[in-house]
């Protein structure tokens, strides 16, 4: 079996709150983009788990497929051992969920080959167990979250009529470090009001709260967010704690952009 784990970007993003728990509360608009990973998983002997594309950092052992899998087998003593292949095509570390979103598809992959019938509630609680990004991803639709990101309410939000370009320059932002950077606060705009306004009224209104600190060290990614503008994009951001830059464009009226070429650059039309 084969499933195709999407990438998602953050609209607007604010930290309005630090927890006892040490985490933060936020809220943000999260919006799924297809960009994929590919991950396969068939019945073997032995658990075993291969990977291919970008090299995903740090032991195999901890990677979130394999929790994934481990968090069911505990619960469901039907669940197989599995042969599994992760070909990494999201970029790490950019702030688009990749590693939240192949764990989510790792967890119904799992509930459609073993018939375990757990609901999508159900899922979305084993997904909150392996990170705060990882429940919309079963959802995944445009959602508007808040806590440390896995309370959601669906949004009505199409964005088909537009193209998008999503830039990854390389740069790795510590989240940890950008969360320390930014004194929590309510914004003064409800983010769910802003997100109904047309996408053109966003420029002015719809913030990251990680942006200023992010971009005053790494001016690059500032710059990249000016050359979307300059390109003719209607709305331009970066998604999460960064790296990666998204411009909203007409549809198919991207200009052509004369990036770096250590850059990794996705159109999506």
């Amino acid at each position: 079996m084969i499933v195709f784990p999407n990438c998602k970007i953050n609209l607007g993003l604010h930290v309005t709150n630090k927890r006892p728990d040490g985490f933060h509360d936020l809220e943000t608009v999260f919006y799924p983009l297809p960009v994929h990973d590919a991950l396969e998983a068939i019945t073997h002997r032995e658990l075993q788990f291969a990977g291919s594309g970008i090299a995903v950092p740090g032991q195999v052992s901890d990677n979130l497929c394999l929790k994934a899998f481990h968090l069911l087998q505990r619960d469901f003593p039907q669940v197989q051992p599995l042969s599994i292949h992760l070909h990494k095509h999201i970029p790490i570390g950019a702030g688009l969920g990749g590693g939240s979103a192949d764990a989510a598809f790792m967890l119904q992959l799992i509930n459609q080959k073993f018939q375990l019938g757990l609901t999508e509630a159900a899922l979305v609680d084993y997904a909150a167990q392996l990170g705060s990004d990882c429940p919309f991803f079963i959802i995944n639709k445009p959602c508007f979250a808040t806590g440390r990101g896995e309370i959601m309410t669906p949004v009505e939000l199409d964005l088909s009529g537009y193209s998008f370009v999503l830039v990854h320059p390389g740069i790795h932002v510590n989240t940890g470090w950008a969360f320390q950077q930014l004194t929590p606060k309510a914004p003064a705009d409800a983010l769910k009001d802003i997100i109904q306004l047309p996408v053109a009224a966003w420029r002015n209104k719809l913030s990251n709260d990680f942006e200023g600190p992010v971009f005053a060290a790494h001016p690059a990614l500032a710059k990249i967010k000016e050359q979307l503008y300059a390109a003719g994009a209607v709305y331009a951001t970066m998604s999460g704690s960064g790296s990666a830059l998204l411009g909203i464009f007409p549809k198919n009226k991207i200009a052509d952009i004369l990036w770096d070429v250590s850059y990794r650059v996705f159109t999506i039309r």
